[in-house]
């Protein structure tokens, strides 16, 4: 490996027991392979459902090389196409398109694969670790240095002499397998993480499942069954209610009056709405009142999302036009309807979308679809449960958001 022996630095963050400058050297001169693969000549038609993974750039993301779902090659192309093989501890470098710049290390237990066009194979010589070479390519000065090699208009891409070019400071081997550790700890949190996300959702879409229809019940607090569920139609348990016109253009963050639009619905909250986001200065006409359901009433995607149930248990918040609003005939908890229609009749409702370009749905229609009513106490039961393990899920939510700030901050002040 080749050093240029000007501008010696140190990181802001650092271990304490190293004290040596780190060096500047061009990524050239500390690899065995800059380039990348290309597609087989047959295209679609050599691939296969099994055989050796074939690498593109959507197999590249989180900085994990991810091939669920992938498409394979046989030995034989994969032999001609020598190239574009890939090993255990090479870097891969997302190099065009939308997912320019992200990249992954590919495991030690990886055993063969090939690599398309849009992808870079960085191989290093043995002075040089790929996990403390890959994070600094996803640190912001990494990002850096790939948006100032891209080149072309429109589609923008990076080639191969940009990135042989790129400068960047290396510490010394123990130093660099010190950083490369202790961040391979921090992602294994983030894992671990994700991994419970994952199946605290699944249990609840299981759990939920098996709660509406009536193949798991609960039991008041003497452990007694509750009563039978009435079947009735949707319209015997609510009417409805329109909210009226707000534009999305007057929406600011210090308005003096909350609001909601239909838009946000299914795209910034869930079954329930613990705090309204969005404010603006204007006096609308429609305000919420504890207990209200809100549904979308208009979407250009399709019918299925707008078959989004949300409670809202705040008054006095202005509801934008396009927004239904269910409102009890008699007693209920909004937060189990929320869930009730939102997860078990949402192709039922689903149903009842009209349009092409715009899609509508209205109460007059989809509240005629069948439905079964618990007690209210069991209801309350119910929608506790739920909004208990949406608290967890949360919860977990939140230390990955925060887990993944962490590690920005860390990025940031352990690279030169």
């Amino acid at each position: 490996m080749q050093v240029m022996t000007e501008n010696k630095v140190v990181p802001k963050l650092r271990f304490e027991e190293f004290e040596m400058e780190w060096v500047k050297v061009l990524l050239k001169n500390c690899t065995l392979k800059i380039g990348s693969g290309s597609t087989p000549k047959g295209g679609n038609k050599v691939y296969q459902k099994v055989g050796i993974p074939f690498i593109r750039s959507q197999n590249v993301i989180d900085n994990k090389l991810v091939l669920s779902d992938n498409i394979f090659i046989s030995d034989e192309i994969n032999f001609k196409m020598k190239g574009s093989i890939v090993k255990p501890n090479d870097i891969l470098l997302n190099i065009t398109g939308g997912s320019i710049g992200r990249s992954c290390v590919v495991p030690l237990e990886f055993v063969k694969g090939n690599v398309n066009q849009h992808v870079c194979i960085i191989r290093l010589d043995n002075e040089v670790r790929p996990y403390f070479i890959q994070p600094f390519l996803a640190s912001q000065r990494g990002q850096k240095l790939i948006q100032q090699g891209q080149t072309g208009s429109g589609r923008e891409g990076l080639n191969f002499q940009s990135i042989a070019s790129f400068k960047l400071h290396l510490p010394s081997l123990p130093e660099q397998q010190k950083i490369a550790s202790f961040l391979s700890a921090v992602d294994k949190k983030l894992q671990q993480l994700t991994k419970k996300k994952e199946l605290l959702e699944e249990y609840k879409k299981g759990v939920m499942q098996k709660i509406f229809s009536q193949e798991l019940r609960f039991k008041d607090d003497n452990g007694n069954n509750y009563p039978d569920w009435e079947e009735k139609r949707l319209n015997e348990v609510f009417h409805s209610k329109r909210g009226s016109g707000l534009s999305g253009k007057n929406i600011v963050s210090d308005g003096k009056n909350k609001c909601i639009l239909y838009g946000a619905l299914y795209t910034k909250y869930d079954e329930v709405i613990d705090e309204v986001i969005e404010s603006t200065n204007e006096d609308g006409k429609v305000k919420s009142q504890i207990g209200d359901i809100l549904v979308p009433a208009s979407t250009t995607t399709t019918g299925i999302d707008l078959a989004n149930f949300t409670a809202l248990n705040q008054e006095e918040v202005l509801l934008g036009g396009d927004i239904t609003i269910l409102r009890f005939i008699n007693k209920g908890s909004n937060i189990y309807w929320a869930y009730y229609l939102t997860h078990y009749k949402k192709y039922k409702v689903a149903a009842f979308a009209q349009g092409s370009t715009i899609v509508h749905i209205y109460f007059s229609h989809f509240g005629k679809i069948q439905i079964e009513e618990p007690s209210l106490k069991e209801q309350q039961k119910i929608a506790n449960f739920l909004s208990s393990l949406d608290s967890k899920i949360k919860l977990v939510s939140t230390q990955i958001e925060n887990t993944k700030v962490f590690k920005k901050g860390l990025l940031q002040q352990m690279f030169v």
